[in-house]
């Protein structure tokens, strides 16, 4: 569960390498999960690229070390916090997407994400 200042790694290739989370979008949330939209501020980031240091940019969350419960009873836990940055349409901002990501991006419309992904676990 991804909660404000927690910080989470880049896995495209826009330019930052680590965000922090400033704010939950939706109705008062407090905590972030798979498929979440949020605002963050880019603390680490690669020199001369479009994402710089101390941009402020909106991202969705593909992994979490939390354990995720599924209907069909697996669970899946992964090792680090990691999100992909988005345009204001949703769209990934960078052309790759490194690292495995979680299979509920597509329930929540973000099917480009997944489709870039390498793997969709």
């Amino acid at each position: 569960m991804i909660s404000v200042h927690t910080r989470l790694k880049v896995i495209d290739n826009s330019g930052g390498k680590e965000i922090m989370c400033i704010r939950v979008l939706g109705t008062n949330r407090k905590y972030a999960t798979l498929g979440d939209v949020i605002i963050g501020v880019v603390k680490n980031a690669v020199p001369n690229m479009p994402v710089k240091k101390s941009d402020v940019v909106r991202a969705v969350v593909v992994r979490i070390k939390k354990t995720i419960n599924r209907k069909n009873f697996f669970s899946v836990r992964f090792d680090d916090n990691a999100a992909v940055i988005i345009g204001s349409d949703g769209n990934p901002k960078g052309t790759r997407i490194f690292g495995p990501v979680a299979r509920e991006l597509r329930d929540k419309n973000f099917s480009k994400i997944a489709s870039l992904a390498q793997e969709v676990v």
